[in-house]
Parts: structure tokens; sequence; C-alpha cells
């Protein structure tokens, strides 16, 4: 089996609610697959079935080409999971977390230590690394739970909302981290709110709602679902908007409109850099003073908000059980 993670037709219910309604998905050995949807959607039930914490009710899931239902032990012994919650023991400080999960794996000690002063470094936690977890921020006790998910170096590896209550710059770490990892062959599924993060790390992005998958694709694919670029300008005195639609629709070859504000004006183009050229050298020629003009691109938010109707980050955690 050439996939690292396949799910067919999965189904998962809670009393008369349907978390998952016959999710079918599958993740290619050494690759990023983002699993992305509005809370609530059913992306955190979808990896507690896949990483055996919870049963299906309906469908198969199969995991390095091990069956998640039959064979539950195998499958733990090849991944590694990152929950939403931070998972280590705050009584412990964070060497001697590593170290323990470590020698969980029964590595021994010598590997175990030398392996959690690596993560240590990794994660930019050497200076913390001897002080009791209890006593760390939030963001560093996050960054400790992922590198317990490494210490094994696992075949798999889920991330459920992974750089939530990071700052920028651990972020930008731990994305790091994740390029060395499937440089060397590690397979990733992570769930996100942070849009950029499924742009940068996804290579693949399943968008779920309503316990199904709506949509599939890279995130170039899928920002062309909801249309192309758009030539964008502001203008400086609203007086002057008429003629600016009115040079705006000819560049563009489409018809203008104005956004909410009244001075937003956009119009869809295939034009390119060139297109935005020709605008502001009309706009000028006809004396029509602009505050901003240029190309804009769908997002993936655009993306979630032409699927789903609602934008990504609407709220705090996804409880697929509400």
């Amino acid at each position: 089996m050439d996939d690292a993670i396949r799910a067919d037709g999965l189904v998962k219910r809670y009393g008369d609610k349907a978390a998952l309604d016959g999710v079918s998905f599958d993740v290619p050995r050494g690759s990023v697959c983002g699993l992305l949807g509005p809370n609530g959607a059913g992306k955190t039930t979808a990896v507690r079935i896949l990483t055996t914490l919870t049963d299906a009710d309906g469908g198969h899931a199969h995991v390095g080409g091990l069956d998640v239902a039959a064979d539950p032990q195998s499958v733990r012994r090849i991944i590694g999971l990152a929950a939403q919650d931070a998972t280590v023991d705050g009584v412990l400080t964070g060497r001697e977390n590593l170290v323990m999960i470590g020698r969980l794996h029964h590595l021994p000690r010598g590997e175990a230590t030398g392996r959690a002063d690596e993560l240590l470094e990794q994660f930019s936690l050497v200076d913390a690394g001897d002080r009791l977890v209890k006593t760390y921020s939030g963001g560093m006790r996050r960054r400790l739970d992922l590198a317990a998910t490494l210490v094994a170096r696992p075949e798999v590896l889920f991330l459920d909302e992974p750089t939530t209550g990071l700052d920028p710059r651990a972020r930008n770490e731990l994305w790091d981290v994740l390029d060395t990892l499937v440089a060397e062959g590690t397979t990733i599924l992570l769930t996100t709110q942070y849009l950029e993060e499924a742009d940068r790390l996804a290579d693949d992005i399943v968008v779920i709602d309503h316990g199904r998958v709506i949509a599939r694709g890279d995130a170039a694919s899928l920002k062309r679902q909801v249309g192309g670029a758009q030539l964008a300008l502001t203008v400086a005195d609203p007086a002057r908007r008429g003629d600016a639609l009115r040079v705006l629709a000819d560049v563009a070859g489409e018809d203008a409109h104005a956004d909410g504000d009244g001075r937003t004006l956009r119009a869809p183009t295939g034009g390119g850099a060139s297109a935005v050229a020709e605008l502001a050298r009309r706009l000028d020629a006809d004396g029509v003073e602009v505050e901003d003009i240029g190309l804009t691109r769908p997002t993936l938010d655009d993306v979630f908000l032409t699927l789903t109707g609602a934008h990504i980050e609407q709220e705090d955690g996804d409880d697929d059980r509400r």
C-alpha cells in the first residue's frame, strides 16, 4: 500500500449527530495533508479514529498499511500524536518528560537522554530543560508536547492544531522541523486554524464540513475554484468613483463593482501585473487619484467562505461532539 493513511467511508455518530458521515481520503507516504474546515466539522473525530482513540461506527481506516480497528497496538507503535491539549507532566522537568517517553518506547537510557537533548535544542527549550514543566508558559508547554511526539521518530505524525498558542517565531521554528521530518520520509496529517500554515506546509488539503469531504486539492487548485485574480483599487475621492469604475471595467474587460465601503473597486482580470500598470496609467491620465492599487488573489479563507459559508477561524476549539 503506497498510502500512509487511508480513510474509507468513515462514519461516527454521537447520538443523533453524525460527526463523520462517510469521510474518505488518502495521504501518500512522505507527504503532508491538511485536514481543514469550520469548527465542529469532524476534523478531530477523524484524527481520533485514525489514531485508535475512537472507534468508527462505519467504514475502514488504515495507517502505515495496518488496519486501525483490527491491529490498534501495531498502529500506535508507528504513529505520533500531538492533540489540542498538552499532555506532558507538570511535576517533571522538560528533560525528564522526554527521557521518560523515550524509556516508554523502550529506548536505552543513554539513547533516550541523547534524544531528549536533541529535541530540547530543536524546539529552543535548552535553557528551560531542567525546569519543572508547571513553570512553563503555555507556548513552551506546547513546544514540549510537540517534541514529545517525536521522541520515537514516528513513521506517521498526527498534529491536531499543532501551533495554537505559539508566537510567530516558534511557529516558524516548528514549520522548519516539520520540513525536515518530511524530507526524512515522515508522513504528516495536520488540522489547523492558521490558513498560512496549510498554505506553507500541506501538499494536499482535504476540506470537511458537516462530517463530509466537500473539496480536495492543493492550495492553488482550491483557490482557483473561487475565481482568479482581481484588479483592485481604492479611490481617494468618492466623487470620482464613477470615473474609476469606467476605467477599471475598460482595462479589465469585465464588469467592475464596488465593495461595501463604496471606495474600493474590483474587477476580475487575467492580465496580471501588466493590467495593474495599464490601470494606473489610465487613471493618472484621467486625473483619478487612488490611495491603493494592485492585484489580489483568492485566499484559503475565501475558499472556506465560498465552500462552507463560514470563515475558518470563527471560534476556539473544535469539539466535533457539540
